[in-house]
């Protein structure tokens, strides 16, 4: 096949070239948006799943139906490097410009951006015109106080400008626990005024409990939709719509190969489907081309998606992650990892916890650990640790 006729996108938060599957959660979120445009109260939600399942594609996409219906958006990764005021200053700035695109005077849009030089300098943050001393607005230096400030000052803002201001954040969970008490605490002064400003983010698993032990009431203020692999009708629409509008089919065996492969993830479709792309000499793809293409696509992600992130761990850290993969697929309990590691739980806890940090690992219930990487457990059984 012709590699520039190629329709799919196996990167890094790069829209598939059929979005399947994911039309009950972009509904949600269009609904919430045009509900806080009337001045309707609405609920924000946070999207939770683990990696390869399009969160990242979805909050941009949310990104786009925001700024379609008239919106003012925001929209930035969590950066574990680099704290929240760091992260959030250039790009809050970017979001009053955008409210205030028509240069009409506005006490509420001023205040806005006094309270954001007040912000910037009380923070330490250098970006371009935020200086120390350029702003008159007093800064207390406590994180909860003054980015509720700052955050209800964007929020009046647009309600001055009759608008509403849509903050997303993708990777949530490398928000510091330091940081995302205020940042919850922001969102919900946000939610009693009733001003126009919407948090829509996206994160692993385990960010609904690192809200929730920030401020309690995260249970409350956010919704959690969870992001899972697709169905097997949304998965099958995922690889066959693209090749069809390129005038291509697989045979059904070929699908049933794919699938079986990829569990349905919407990132390993991606891969699937472009590796059989690239190994068929023609239309239908047959069963064979989909098995030529899985020994093409294990070795690549063997050789980069796994392989980075095996990167990222210390030796112990490797320890930890072999004895997690000779328990899965059955459910792997701290306990039994311990013991596969010939420590006690409390030995293993510190290690356990450090994986979560990193975001390889996350806990779905109580007493259990999985991986965040589908098939990572695979990986480490092919002999990569």
């Amino acid at each position: 096949m012709n590699s520039v006729d190629n329709p799919y996108t196996p990167g890094a938060g790069t829209p598939p070239p059929e979005l399947a599957g994911r039309e009950s959660i972009l509904k949600k979120a269009e609904d919430t948006i045009k509900r806080t445009k009337k001045g309707k109260a609405a609920k924000s939600f946070i999207m939770l799943g683990l990696r390869g399942v399009g969160k990242t594609v979805l909050l941009n996409r949310i990104d786009q139906i925001a700024e379609t219906v008239g919106c003012r958006t925001a929209i930035f990764e969590a950066d574990p490097d680099r704290t929240l005021p760091e992260i959030l200053t250039q790009q809050l700035n970017r979001l009053l410009l955008k409210i205030d695109r028509r240069k009409r005077v506005s006490d509420e849009v001023q205040k806005a951006f006094g309270l954001l030089r007040g912000f910037a300098s009380a923070f330490k943050v250098k970006y371009g015109e935020f200086e120390v001393g350029l702003s008159n607005e007093i800064m207390t230096g406590d994180l909860t106080i003054d980015l509720t400030d700052l955050i209800v000052a964007i929020g009046e803002a647009a309600k001055s400008r009759k608008t509403v201001a849509v903050i997303m954040i993708d990777e949530v969970q490398y928000v510091s626990e330091r940081d995302l008490g205020p940042l919850i605490m922001s969102l919900h002064k946000i939610s009693q005024r009733q001003l126009p400003l919407l948090f829509f983010g996206a994160g692993l698993p385990q960010l609904a409990k690192l809200a929730g032990d920030a401020k309690s009431y995260a249970e409350r203020l956010f919704d959690y939709p969870e992001i899972d692999r697709l169905d097997e009708k949304s998965a099958r629409a995922a690889l066959v719509e693209p090749a069809r509008r390129e005038s291509v089919a697989y045979e059904d065996d070929a699908l049933d190969v794919i699938l079986k492969e990829t569990d349905g993830y919407p990132f390993f479709l991606q891969v699937w489907g472009s590796h059989t792309w690239e190994v068929a000499p023609s239309s239908p793809f047959t069963s064979d081309h989909a098995k030529l293409a899985t020994k093409r696509a294990i070795s690549a992600l063997d050789q980069g998606f796994f392989k980075m992130r095996l990167d990222r761990l210390t030796d112990r850290q490797q320890d930890y992650a072999r004895a997690m993969a000779e328990l899965i697929p059955s459910p792997a309990t701290s306990t039994a990892v311990a013991k596969v590691l010939g420590l006690t739980v409390k030995q293993a806890a510190p290690i356990r916890d450090e994986l979560i940090k990193k975001g390889i690992a996350y806990s779905p219930k109580r007493g259990l650990v999985s991986f965040t990487v589908p098939k990572f457990d695979e990986f480490i059984k092919r002999g990569h640790i």
